[in-house]
């Protein structure tokens, strides 16, 4: 079994940073693509960032410039730098995983999701 768990959200005010973490455990051989989403009561699920396994990074237009995306692979860890934070980033932010196991079969995992919230 394996378990992504986000960490480092909360409430902050417009123009700040936060540091979102993402880690991965559990039967874990490999993890191919890492990416975050988020998404706000009554809307859909919004892909903000990815990050290959080689590094490359992608992000939505609405993030560039003020996201970041990175990963650690020794720790199966992805991260979300956030800076200039604007009300309408506010949303809980999940990441999701495709995560190659022990037995060489790559399978799909979303975090638990963690809340930011940024105020005027």
């Amino acid at each position: 079994q394996v378990q992504l768990v986000e960490s480092g959200g909360g409430l902050v005010q417009a123009g700040g940073s936060l540091r979102l973490s993402c880690a991965a455990s559990g039967t874990i051989f490999s993890i191919n693509g890492m990416a975050w989403y988020r998404q706000v009561p009554g809307k859909q699920r919004e892909w903000v960032a990815g990050i290959t396994s080689g590094g490359t990074t992608y992000y939505t237009d609405s993030v560039k410039g003020r996201f970041t995306i990175s990963r650690d692979n020794a720790k199966n860890t992805v991260y979300l730098q956030i800076n200039s934070l604007k009300p309408e980033d506010t949303a809980v932010y999940y990441c999701n995983a495709d995560v190659v196991v022990i037995t060489g079969k790559v399978y799909n995992y979303w975090g638990q999701g963690t809340q930011v919230t940024v105020s005027s």
